[in-house]
C-alpha cells in the first residue's frame, strides 16, 4: 500500500531553504519515491492555514518512506530545511485497492437509486 510523506511548511530563512530545495532531488532520485505536489501557492478551502508551501511525495511503502526519511544523505541537507522553514511533516497511509473497489462499487449502486 502506498505511503504519502505531506510537508506544510512556513518560511522562516528562505536562502537557507533553497539550498535545500537545490540538492532535494539528488538525494530524493536514490529512493523509490515520487513527488506529487509541490505547492507554494496552496489554495485554503476551509479553515486557517499559514503556511507557505505544501509537498506531497509517495512512496511504495512505509519502509520505503521511512528509508528516506531516516537515510544519512537526507538528514545531512535537512539541516538546511529545518533552518529555513518552519514544517509539519506527516506520512499517510493510502488506501488499500480492495477498499477502492468497494467505494468504487458504492458509488455505482448509489448512481442506480438516484431519481431519474
Amino acid at each position: 500500500m502506498s505511503v504519502y510523506i505531506i510537508a506544510q511548511l512556513k518560511f522562516t530563512r528562505r536562502e537557507l531553504y533553497d539550498r535545500y530545495q537545490a540538492h532535494f532531488f539528488d538525494v530524493f532520485r536514490k529512493f523509490k519515491g515520487r513527488l506529487l505536489v509541490a505547492d507554494e501557492r496552496p489554495q485554503v478551502l476551509e479553515g486557517p492555514f499559514e503556511r507557505d508551501k505544501v509537498v506531497v511525495l509517495e512512496f511504495t511503502d512505509q519502509a520505503a518512506a521511512m528509508e528516506f526519511q531516516e537515510s544519512p544523505e537526507y538528514a545531512e541537507i535537512a539541516v538546511d530545511r529545518k533552518a529555513g522553514a518552519d514544517a509539519v511533516v506527516l506520512m499517510v497511509r493510502g488506501q488499500k485497492d480492495e477498499s477502492l473497489d468497494k467505494i468504487r462499487a458504492i458509488d455505482a449502486w448509489a448512481l442506480t437509486q438516484a431519481p431519474h
